[in-house]
């Protein structure tokens, strides 16, 4: 399973790239990876016209998009859409940070789950 990271550089630069979640066992025809750190849930709503312009994630986090779709653009240029259901990691927390906007012109559910 494969999920996008955003990170930054040591010019404080974000770029993304993919990381790889292993899986660990299995059990009961289903793959588990192993209990990876978290330190609580956050819950969010997003207005349909959401767009930021560039900042920092506030802290190393998870995102999981429930029911909508986001153009996260990193410093360097590079664009990716994050589709509904699908999972980053968000770690860019100094530098310029993303940009980040709906793509589908709707309000949005997210799951933040942080890591530090």
């Amino acid at each position: 399973m494969r999920i996008a990271n955003l990170y930054t550089d040591e010019k404080g630069e974000s770029h993304f790239r993919d990381i790889e979640i292993e899986w660990a066992e299995e059990r009961r025809m289903s793959l588990y990876s192993k209990r990876l750190p978290a330190t609580g849930v956050i819950f969010r709503q997003s207005r349909a016209d959401y767009k930021l312009d560039w900042h920092p994630a506030p802290r190393r986090q998870y995102i999981v998009n429930l029911d909508g779709g986001v153009k996260i653009t990193a410093s360097d240029g590079e664009s990716r859409i994050i589709k509904e259901g699908e999972v980053f990691l968000v770690e860019d927390i100094t530098g310029k940070g993303h940009m980040s906007e709906h793509t589908e012109g709707k309000i949005r559910h997210t799951i933040f789950i942080p890591v530090d």
